[in-house]
Formats: structure tokens, sequence, C-alpha cells
């Protein structure tokens, strides 16, 4: 009876795949976002101003980064929840994949996040006068609030790690 719950238990893994499967029709979704912005901005460029194009530029950065978290949560998700992926003498495979851990996961995702919150800020001060000093704030104390959460959830892992090699 034990030993039988144990391997529902384990299979149960399984369950997370269709997530991953889930994850790679967002990515592909924000592909297609990324090349009709990209073909968006194509036409005007010899006309656009300067800070114009860098701000275009900045949107296609954000969906990029977008686009490389959500790998990310694929490829360190399915690995570390599912099962191992069999590309390890593939020239092409990430030196991170298969060692990136949850804890080193979590850490990636947060300074995503905050790049993206970054280039958002960024954008909004490149625009400074179409926005208002309200909305200004509030991308300031978000992205305040992103970046103390990933120093704090660094600092949580620097001391997990320190408290592991005292006992062991």
């Amino acid at each position: 009876m034990e030993r039988s719950l144990e391997r529902l238990i384990f299979a149960s893994r399984w369950l997370m795949a269709p997530f991953y499967v889930g994850l790679v029709i967002a990515l592909a979704m924000l592909l297609v976002k990324f090349v009709q912005e990209l073909l968006h901005y194509i036409p005007g460029v010899l006309s656009m101003k300067e800070s114009d194009l860098v701000l275009a530029v900045l949107a296609l950065v954000d969906l990029t980064l977008a686009g490389s978290l959500v790998l990310m949560v694929i490829f360190s998700g399915y690995e570390n929840f599912v099962s191992k992926i069999e590309t390890a003498d593939h020239t092409d495979r990430p030196e991170w994949m298969g060692t990136l851990d949850f804890s080193g996961l979590k850490l990636k995702l947060v300074a995503s996040i905050v790049a993206i919150s970054a280039i958002h800020l960024l954008k909004a001060f490149m625009n400074v006068s179409a926005v208002s000093k309200d909305d200004i704030f509030w991308l300031v104390v978000v992205h305040m609030a992103f970046v103390i959460s990933g120093v704090l959830l660094a600092l949580m892992d620097w001391i997990s790690e320190k408290a592991k090699s005292a006992h062991g």
C-alpha cells in the first residue's frame, strides 16, 4: 500500500508537464507580439526622433527579457520538478541548464523582474512630459519593492547556505 502511494505521488509530477507546455505557448505568444512591435516600428525608423527609437528598442528588450524569463522557468521547472531533459551532449545546451536549482531560479526570476521593471521606469523617464508625477512615483515605488524583495531573497538564500555549511 505504501509503495503504491509513493509511486502515485512520484508520478504526479507529470501533472506539471502541461503547465510547461502552456508556457511554451506563452513564449510563442511573446514572439508574435515581438514581431508585431518590430514590424510596427520599422517603417517609421527614418523619421523617428532618437528618444522614440530608444523607447521602441526598450519595448523590444522588455519583450526579450520576458521571453528569456519564461524560457528559464520552462527549462528549470521541467528539469527540477518533472524529468531531466536529455540534451547533455548538445553543443547549444545552456551551461546553467541542469544546474539551476529552485533557489537559483528564484533569484534569476527576481533579477529578470527587476530588469523589466527598470525598463518600464526608464521608458517613463524618457517620456517624462507625457507621464504624470503620480505614475512616475508609483513606478519608482513598485521598482524599489522589486529591488528590495530581490535583495531580501538573496540575503535569505545566503543565510540558508551559511547555516547549511555550518551544520555539515
